[in-house]
């Protein structure tokens, strides 16, 4: 081993030498030796093969022509048990052809006898930049897959920890029939997490089947769910298989379970209870193996206390719960988020918007989101379809965002349509709705904010916020 100045270490490259000609191996390992490698030598493919089969080999330089076992053999025997292995042959004059043929199984290189010392010299050193360049690509692939497993799940954009967190819970409850609870407001993105556990986990090749619950009146909600049989009522006119019996195998996502009626509440606790569903008109049960995920924009605890939701369903689905917060208090993900739907509504619309110009991002990162995700889709879906240049700006944004977001409509005396003076009136606006959110607590406010406590604190002494 051998220290530079600066004092790291310059790690010696191992070459195997595979020759039959003593001569060969003692000039070509006294010309490495010089250069820095350290050098190995074998009489014959198969020696080679042990001697790679007990040692590490940064390169091995192999002759074609040998006896016992040819360089040919030996490549091919090679590749089979070290592929990854960086192989150069050596040929000499009149078998180019077949070290050429060895290149397409898979040697790096070939050089020809008789050769230069530079010759040797120069393909090992651009065999250990493909090496350095191939480690690098890797590196770079783990870091990219690191990025894009922390900024995105499926087709869920995120980078705030608090999705961070529901990103591994997801991962964790994927594999397993565990019922699973997703809570947060409407527009948050729930069904994408049911989607998001059902493709993630052992249940992917089977159905995911999603029900509204609130969506479909209460007297058809039952056969809808559960199915019927012919004669079952006046239009019964055939057997019609309910939503769990598609389901079966895979997963069925429950939006909006707080809206579910008491009746049904009870057949599906049965369902939870005995795996077993009974269809409209039918004397017997059906055995299903499906795998529940909930729902809900509602506070199912408080829908328990004032009896609108049975309290034994509720800790029956309520086994594994993720809540989705609302966009206001990740608001470091509306940039990303805005990049995404802007690519989105760029290839939908024809259109080639770049981005939001410096005034509209600062309202888009200051407005209340009540709308949560599906809102700001919506929002960049209008403003790309009205924009007229490269850019989004605030006119193309909803009035109603615009005058609450900077204390007025935009229009105004000149004094007051300073960017940098607008900057600090939303800045101070923010920071104080966030901290009348959190009851004055300022760890809870930096934290939705995206900021250091220090960084807040120094920002409510300047804005005369204490």
């Amino acid at each position: 081993m051998k220290v530079n100045g600066n004092g790291n270490d310059l790690v010696h490259k191992r070459v195997l030498i595979v020759d039959d000609e003593d001569n060969m191996r003692h000039m070509l390992k006294v010309m490495l030796s010089k250069a820095g490698y350290q050098v190995s030598e074998a009489a014959n493919g198969a020696e080679a093969l042990a001697s790679m089969t007990s040692d590490h080999f940064d390169f091995v330089l192999c002759d074609i022509r040998m006896p016992e076992m040819d360089g040919m053999q030996f490549l091919r025997e090679a590749q089979d048990k070290f592929p990854e292995k960086t192989i150069i042959m050596m040929s000499a004059y009149g078998t180019i052809e077949t070290a050429l043929e060895a290149m397409k199984m898979g040697a790096y290189d070939y050089i020809s006898k008789p050769f230069k010392s530079d010759e040797v010299l120069l393909t090992l050193k651009k065999a250990e930049e493909r090496e350095r360049l191939k480690r690098e690509n890797i590196i770079l692939k783990q870091k990219l897959e690191k990025i894009s497993k922390r900024y995105s799940f499926g087709n869920i954009i995120a980078r705030s920890e608090a999705m961070a967190r529901v990103f591994d819970l997801v991962e964790k409850v994927a594999d397993h029939k565990t019922t699973v609870l997703i809570t947060g407001e409407s527009g948050t993105g729930k069904e994408l997490i049911a989607r998001a556990i059902h493709e993630n986990g052992a249940r992917s090749s089977g159905p995911l089947v999603c029900i509204n619950c609130g969506g479909i009146p209460e007297n058809l909600l039952e056969s809808e769910l559960f199915g019927y049989k012919k004669g079952a009522f006046t239009d019964a006119v055939r057997d019609k298989p309910g939503r769990f019996e598609e389901a079966n195998g895979g997963t069925i996502f429950l939006d909006e379970i707080g809206d579910l009626p008491l009746p049904l509440q009870v057949k599906l606790l049965r369902v939870l209870q005995e795996e077993e569903i009974t269809p409209l008109g039918d004397i017997g049960s059906k055995k299903v193996d499906v795998r529940i995920i909930a729902a809900t924009s509602k506070d199912l605890e408080k829908e328990v206390r004032e009896g609108r939701f049975r309290e034994d369903l509720f800790y029956r689905i309520n086994v594994m719960t993720i809540h989705l917060p609302p966009l206001r208090e990740r608001r470091g993900d509306i940039p990303l988020l805005v990049g995404y739907f802007i690519d989105v509504f760029n290839r939908k619309l024809k259109k080639k918007i770049e981005g939001l110009s410096s005034e509209a991002m600062p309202i888009l990162m200051a407005y209340s989101w009540p709308g949560n995700v599906r809102e700001l889709e919506n929002v960049i879906e209008r403003a790309i379809l009205l924009a007229q240049g490269r850019w989004i700006t605030p006119a193309e944004l909803p009035s109603h965002m615009t005058q609450i977001n900077l204390g007025g409509p935009l229009e105004g005396p000149e004094d007051t349509l300073s960017l940098k003076k607008a900057s600090k009136r939303l800045e101070r606006n923010l920071i104080k709705k966030v901290l009348k959110l959190t009851n004055g607590n300022r760890s809870k406010a930096a934290r939705i904010l995206e900021i250091s406590r220090p960084m807040l604190l120094a920002k409510i002494r300047e804005f005369g916020l204490e």
